[in-house]
């Protein structure tokens, strides 16, 4: 299975922004490890009150 490249730029660009990882520190997360950061980040985002 592939996986859209929009989408991972998508999630990239999300982890980036909130831990200031750089681009092969992300790209090198295999998708299941990114996909559960990126949901831990949401929650500590909306715990702070963030919206996005």
């Amino acid at each position: 299975m592939t996986y859209a490249t929009d989408r991972v730029w998508e999630e990239v660009a999300y982890v980036a922004y909130y831990l200031h990882w750089d681009l092969d520190k992300i790209l090198d997360l295999e998708h299941p490890v990114r996909e559960k950061v990126i949901s831990e980040i949401g929650k500590i985002h909306t715990r702070l009150g963030g919206e996005d």
